[in-house]
């Protein structure tokens, strides 16, 4: 577009698709709760066809998100866990087919390119964690970090956010639990190792993939699968319990592998494992079909078509406890994979590895730098 923003668009449009190089998304849906959106329209006059011949590449852009909170809260039935901690909103990995998408919607942004070039950052998010952990009555319960969006994702690099919480958690002997695609977990093993030396911690690496090549488009800034699997060795080797999770199991793309997946992870000292079955809420319906036919159009139809087997007909049922495995033949019968491949590999299912940890450790520290009598009031 002439002012440098991105318009909704794709193939149903007879346009070309928003797609650059390593990023995920080829759309920019529109914000499904805005009353009007922009479309690029084609006059005729080809000039379009010369506009995104050669798109650049897209850069990040990082804004400030001024959260009053550190924790969200959940009472959904089948999460194992009631709050969690996401230092950042999009995620630069761009997996395509990302369940957290359509939280940026909620934002004034798109779940498509928006979100995973247009991300938000909590700059205050440890101390908001700790002011939160000191508040009166608090109960301390496993916090999963990154249940939304990678607590890892190539930004924490520089901004350091996670490291930030896991001090606070660290300081207050309070559990967590981490799921990331990233390698970058092991810049924090100090942390980490000695958080596990206390039952305080867990750490999920999600494997989709053991195909580079697939690996690439599907999640096009994440680690490479081999150097995952080379983190499960290196926190295993540290102390830290570490499980694998298969997901999102994509039929007719990635489902063949996931007996080997588990065997990888069990190879490398991966303790727990899990899956999930592929899900595709509100706007990655339509991000999921482009991008199967632009990588896959061989096989889109029959890949569009197993999933609605596991979905009652639908590409999607949201219905708490069938969400994340589906229903159907197909459902039941990855389901019967994982269970054998597990029980023969030994290993646990991971909601296992969540609720073995120590809550009872929790301590709320003396205030830094506050004198002796002002650091006992602040237990109160």
């Amino acid at each position: 577009m002439p002012d440098g923003s991105l318009p909704t668009l794709g193939p149903q449009h007879g346009l070309p698709p928003l797609a650059r190089k390593g990023r995920g998304a080829g759309l920019n849906p529109p914000v499904r709760f805005e009353h009007s959106a922009r479309e690029a329209f084609d006059d005729g006059w080809g000039t379009l066809e010369a506009a995104f011949a050669d798109l650049p590449p897209l850069p990040t852009t990082l804004t400030k998100d001024t959260a009053k909170s550190a924790l969200a809260w959940n009472q959904s039935p089948d999460i194992g866990f009631d709050r969690s901690i996401n230092p950042y909103r999009g995620c630069e990995h761009g997996c395509v087919y990302c369940y957290a998408r359509p939280s940026h919607a909620y934002l004034g942004l798109s779940p498509g390119m928006d979100f995973e070039t247009r991300l938000l950052f909590k700059p205050d998010v440890a101390t908001l964690l700790d002011k939160e952990l000191r508040k009166s009555g608090y109960e301390a319960k496993p916090i999963a970090l990154g249940a939304n969006t990678d607590p890892y994702q190539p930004v924490e690099r520089t901004l350091k956010l996670t490291r930030g919480v896991l001090e606070v958690l660290d300081r207050f002997n309070h559990p967590v639990t981490i799921v990331t695609k990233s390698a970058g977990v092991l810049r924090d093993l100090d942390i980490l190792t000695d958080m596990a030396r206390r039952n305080l911690v867990r750490v999920c690496l999600s494997i989709t993939t053991l195909d580079a090549r697939l690996a690439r488009i599907m999640e096009p800034r994440a680690a490479s699968p081999e150097r995952r699997l080379a983190a499960v060795r290196d926190l295993t080797a540290a102390g830290v319990p570490t499980a694998v999770l298969a997901a999102p199991m994509i039929p007719a793309v990635n489902d063949a592998e996931l007996e080997t997946i588990l065997e990888r992870a069990a190879a490398a000292g991966a303790s727990h494992a899990g899956y999930v079955l592929l899900r595709l809420p509100l706007e990655i319906k339509e991000l999921f079909e482009e991008w199967l036919a632009r990588h896959m159009p061989d096989r889109a139809a029959r890949v569009l078509s197993l999933i609605r087997q596991t979905r009652g007909g639908a590409l999607y049922d949201s219905r708490f406890g069938v969400r994340q495995k589906g229903t159907g033949a197909y459902a039941d019968l990855l389901a019967q994979r994982f269970a054998v491949a597990a029980k023969r590999l030994g290993l646990e299912r991971r909601g296992g590895g969540v609720g073995g940890l120590d809550c009872s450790q929790f301590r709320v520290p003396a205030v830094p730098g506050a004198e002796p009598k002002q650091a006992q009031l602040a237990l109160f």
